[in-house]
């Protein structure tokens, strides 16, 4: 004689799946590329490799100003742009560099040191 099947568990509800930590580095990127460019009236991108386990995300806003974020691998700088919406240019020259606006801080630090400029301030007191 063969016994009965025994009824099923009701499933368990799925739970959403947590972000992996590559994709938790690009949302927090793309958070910071948002605020940037919400601070200068938009904003263009270019990735570039600058060395092991580093990928240097340059920004330039609608009004010039210019910085830098950092991200561990292409694929997240990427996915960080993406996420935020940021244009992504191929090369950091022509229209792009041309965008930038440097002021006397920039150009002191470029060739301040070989020409008596200031230095590095000094490291705070712990």
């Amino acid at each position: 004689m063969s016994k009965p099947p025994k009824p099923s568990k009701p499933s368990k509800p799925s739970k959403p799946s947590k972000p992996s930590k590559d994709e938790k580095r690009a949302e927090r990127l793309a958070r910071q590329i948002t605020a940037f460019a919400g601070s200068h009236g938009g904003a263009e991108g270019q990735i570039a490799h600058i060395g092991r386990g580093a990928v240097r995300i340059a920004l330039v806003g609608a009004d010039g100003e210019w910085g830098v974020l950092v991200a561990p691998s292409r694929d997240g700088a990427r996915r960080a742009a993406e996420l935020a919406g940021l244009t992504l240019q191929d090369d950091f020259d022509g229209e792009l560099a041309a965008k930038v606006r440097t002021g006397p801080y920039e150009w002191t630090r470029m060739a301040g040191i070989q020409l008596g400029g200031p230095g590095n301030p000094p490291a705070a007191a712990s």
